[in-house]
């Protein structure tokens, strides 16, 4: 299993899990072991330039096989996006990525779309957190 996780690095160097998807640092791609969960493999992968929705970076991700996107936050379309490219995504993971990597798989992290909580300034993005978002099943 891969998953993916938008990171940036703190004050500390720490990769903490970045509540932004779309402007994060890198990517943090762990493959794990099917049956135990282990952490077999830690990559990093180069964040793309401007917003992660309007890049190819689902298709990316999913050429290399990952299959889940653990976030802090991100819009609707970039969920649509990465669930096009067969990449689930689930929002509401914070802390470091390997806290929250934890905390997901030990079922603490549940899917939080009305969690936006930022300013998305003059990018030409909008906070829709009174919309309620349509998810669909992957198949």
């Amino acid at each position: 299993m891969k998953i993916a996780i938008p990171t940036k690095t703190d004050d500390n160097g720490v990769h903490i899990v970045d509540s932004h998807f779309g402007h994060c640092e890198f990517f943090t791609v762990l493959t794990l072991d099917d049956e135990t969960k282990e952490v077999l493999v830690e990559e990093h992968v180069a964040a793309p330039e401007g917003c992660g929705c309007k890049s190819n970076i689902a298709a990316t991700m999913a050429s290399e096989g990952v299959t889940t996107l653990l976030a802090g936050n991100m819009g609707q379309g970039a969920v649509n996006k990465l669930a096009e490219s067969g990449i689930q995504t689930i929002r509401g993971l914070e802390g470091s990525v390997r806290e929250g990597l934890q905390a997901w798989l030990d079922g603490k992290v549940q899917d939080q779309p009305d969690i936006c909580d930022h300013d998305h300034g003059d990018d030409g993005h909008g906070c829709h957190h009174h919309e309620i978002p349509t998810l669909k099943p992957l198949s």
